[in-house]
């Protein structure tokens, strides 16, 4: 599986030739970021760093990521509903956890008012990566329920490879490439959301940081939105502070526009909030407007939910009657252990203490570079083995993925050959109205690639790369 490509990597000339051409086709292809020096304007963009070659994926264990999803879709919407799950799962977390408590505060606080919103949805990414400690095998690294991005730029880069291989003579193997939408798909979903809202004169209102560096992956999904005659706007979470008010009967008006759907691409990491930004989010929560994710389905999203899930006999309580769902979500699940206080964390953690290669330690904490490893994951739990703070940490088993060469190409960084692993998304749609479930389906997939150095980290964390899957 890693040797795909061997004849063109050892070819330095070749090389130096394919990624000046692909440099050139991401431009032209708009595989866009702006730039770190410049991030609140477009006058000065560069491309979004991808690999030269696309990387080589199972075929069987890309079909099985596919065949999950609409399962997954069902699971998380299935916990967003749950009050009584979410709070005996989060019970720990959120004595330790300020962030995760002031999520939960808010959720609490919608459900006694009584909810305003009738229509849900969900878009999410679940991100695996491929274990060849033994027979190779999909595993579930976690989900991700607010913000999950790249799902635009990704519907690009695959004919960027494209065109790399023809380059590189490799015609045939081009021709395999798989055609790849999510933006698309995730418009679909906001379009249907929308249009269930049932007002012709509200908006869709993306929820934005104040940072917008990966603004032009936002804006695929954005145009596909105005090529369906749906009004967007961009605000951030002071706009909604600023000028957002709800009428008698909860409409959300921001600005004097009435909003039907509020996408967050913001809102995942405890450093955005600070008090106005709390009661802006709370604004939105208690609004009739349909929010991606509601609050319930943002804490759906958490790793100790994530840990809770994997406990046998959870699924059959959460999905009753859908037996064969069940049997292909649990085939993806890794190793995963609480680190709640008492005998069994005690133990899980004295176990990883003894051995860190083992094991991941994650927090609750979505946007990359927060897991921890080896020795820095020895010398935490030490730290927090007897305080109640390990509670706001799940513990998995490290996963063994199968080296490939391939470039990464970066602006103004050196072209050389990296030792890689990758890690495949696959994007889900669903749109609830009250019970009924009007739209459930797999949106098309993201593949990251990063050196095996750098541990963890996203594209947009500068760790990752985006790639695209070749079939094997």
């Amino acid at each position: 599986m890693a040797a795909v490509w061997q004849d063109v990597v050892r070819d330095a000339a070749a090389v130096r030739e394919a990624a000046a051409v692909a440099v050139d086709a991401a431009l032209l292809a708009g595989v866009l970021m702006r730039t770190g020096e410049q991030p609140h304007t477009s006058d000065v963009v560069s491309y979004a760093p991808f690999t030269l070659l696309p990387s080589a994926v199972p075929r069987a264990l890309f079909e099985q990521a596919y065949a999950v999803q609409q399962d997954f879709n069902l699971l998380v919407d299935a916990v967003s509903q749950n009050k009584e799950f979410l709070e005996q799962t989060l019970a720990s977390t959120i004595k330790v956890d300020d962030f995760t408590a002031r999520l939960f505060r808010i959720y609490m606080q919608v459900l006694e008012e009584g909810l305003a919103q009738t229509v849900f949805l969900g878009i999410n990414r679940s991100d695996y990566m491929f274990d060849c400690g033994g027979t190779a095998a999909l595993r579930q690294i976690e989900i991700n329920t607010i913000a999950a991005s790249f799902g635009g730029l990704t519907s690009r880069t695959a004919d960027v490879h494209r065109l790399v291989l023809n380059v590189l003579g490799k015609t045939e193997e081009a021709s395999h490439l798989l055609p790849n939408n999510p933006a698309k798909g995730l418009a679909l979903g906001i379009a249907k959301a929308w249009e269930l809202y049932g007002s012709q004169r509200a908006v869709v209102m993306f929820l934005v940081e104040d940072v917008q560096r990966n603004i032009f992956d936002q804006r695929c999904v954005e145009n596909e939105l105005w090529n369906r005659n749906i009004h967007v706007v961009r605000k951030r979470f002071r706009d909604v502070f600023e000028q957002g008010s709800l009428d008698a009967s909860r409409r959300l008006f921001v600005d004097g526009q009435e909003v039907a759907v509020v996408y967050y691409r913001e809102g995942y990491v405890p450093q955005v909030y600070d008090q106005q930004n709390w009661e802006a989010r709370l604004l939105l929560e208690r609004s009739r407007a349909v929010k991606c994710p509601d609050i319930a389905t943002q804490l759906a999203g958490t790793k100790k939910v994530q840990q809770e899930l994997s406990r046998p006999g959870t699924l059959e309580k959460l999905l009753p009657g859908h037996p064969e769902a069940i049997a292909r979500i649990r085939a993806t699940f890794a190793g995963l252990y609480s680190l709640d206080e008492g005998e069994e964390g005690d133990r899980i953690a004295a176990t990883a203490i003894a051995d860190p290669d083992r094991f991941v330690l994650k927090p609750q904490r979505e946007g990359g570079g927060n897991n921890l490893y080896g020795e820095e994951l020895r010398e935490v739990l030490e730290k927090i083995k007897d305080s109640p703070e390990r509670t706001s940490y799940i513990l998995m088993d490290k996963i063994k993925p199968q080296p490939a060469l391939n470039y990464l190409l970066r602006a103004h960084s050196p072209l050389q050959v990296s030792k890689c692993i990758s890690e495949l998304g696959i994007f889900g749609v669903y749109v609830r109205q009250g019970q009924e479930l009007v739209l459930n389906q797999a949106a098309g997939h993201l593949l990251r690639t990063k050196a095996i150095e750098h541990a963890d980290g996203g594209v947009a964390a500068g760790v990752a790369v985006l790639d695209t899957p070749y079939l094997v």
